[in-house]
């Protein structure tokens, strides 16, 4: 499943085509997708401008005209093509070191948003998902804050906000492995199994390691949970910049690979050396709450 990073990846890459379009009409293929699409979903969007496309955790939301958001989650295999006017797919981002192009294949096609971008000219933003694990809902800007996908989401690891202190309340007393608790999005909304293994290597903490021993008596964090907090946003930021990890169905918005999978360090890597300077370590791959991790023994305490 897309990660935090490959969702904000493309948000960028439909930013500048969606922000200040008017989306002329919505054609539906089919009726539902993990979900029935909501009531009246093609007339309720159509003919509104999109005045902001933003994201939330792993769900992107178009802020339509009349302050209505349009919720939209990549599911497992979910993508958005641009398309211009003749069809044709958009050009790829300059300089992407890794280039796939699209299926022919319209039959997984099942949202088209026709839109007419502020300078007048026509395209269309294609919703593609072949194992329809996606889905999209409308609620008022108002109600988000109560809304059951967004009520009990956690702390955003992007920017400068995520810090130890914001963590110390939340993992304290708690006897979960790190890794459990880092991928639970109601402490920290967004994260997935990949970048959590490798935020975990950065920081040189066990993903065994009980989440709560990480903060002091007092309730304050400790060195190590300021640590952790640094290289979660890191990693997150790293990811970003590179395009995401491109791992299975995804793709950006234009078509072009993400290729932070070839900076691992960690993830996928078992039995290869510790990448830590002076490490003599062995990357390992256990099994926790059914998700593989992989971590260095040696060095990850």
């Amino acid at each position: 499943m897309p990660e935090l990073p490959e969702v904000e990846t493309v948000r960028r890459g439909l930013q500048p085509v969606m922000e200040g379009a008017r989306v002329e009409r919505v054609e539906l293929r089919r009726p539902d997708l993990r979900f029935p699409l909501p009531e009246r979903f093609a007339e309720r969007v159509g003919g509104r401008r999109v005045e902001a496309l933003s994201r939330r955790a792993k769900y992107l939301l178009a802020d339509l005209e009349g302050d209505l958001v349009l919720a939209m989650h990549l599911g497992m295999s979910g993508s958005f093509r641009i398309e211009t006017a003749g069809g044709e797919a958009a050009e790829p981002v300059a300089g992407a070191a890794f280039h796939l192009a699209r299926s022919e294949d319209k039959l997984h096609d099942h949202v088209l948003f026709h839109i007419q971008r502020p300078d007048g000219t026509p395209a269309r933003i294609v919703f593609n998902d072949p194992r329809r694990f996606g889905y999209m809902t409308l609620f008022p800007r108002a109600e988000m804050a109560d809304h059951p996908h967004f009520r009990a989401l956690g702390l955003e690891p992007t920017g400068n906000t995520l810090s130890g202190a914001d963590l110390a309340p939340r993992f304290r007393g708690k006897a979960a492995p790190l890794k459990a608790a880092l991928l639970d999005q109601t402490i920290i909304a967004g994260l997935g199994n990949i970048y959590v293994c490798e935020a975990l290597w950065r920081a040189r903490l066990s993903p065994r390691r009980e989440a709560g021993t990480l903060v002091k008596k007092d309730g304050r964090p400790t060195q190590r949970l300021d640590t952790l907090a640094l290289h979660i946003r890191e990693t997150i930021a790293d990811a970003i910049e590179a395009g995401g990890s491109t791992l299975r169905d995804y793709r950006q918005a234009d078509g072009s690979l993400g290729y932070f999978q070839h900076r691992f360090n960690v993830y996928d890597r078992e039995g290869e050396p510790c990448r830590h300077e002076s490490c003599r370590g062995v990357v390992q791959r256990i099994v926790q709450s059914g998700r593989s991790t992989f971590f260095c023994p040696v060095c990850q305490r």
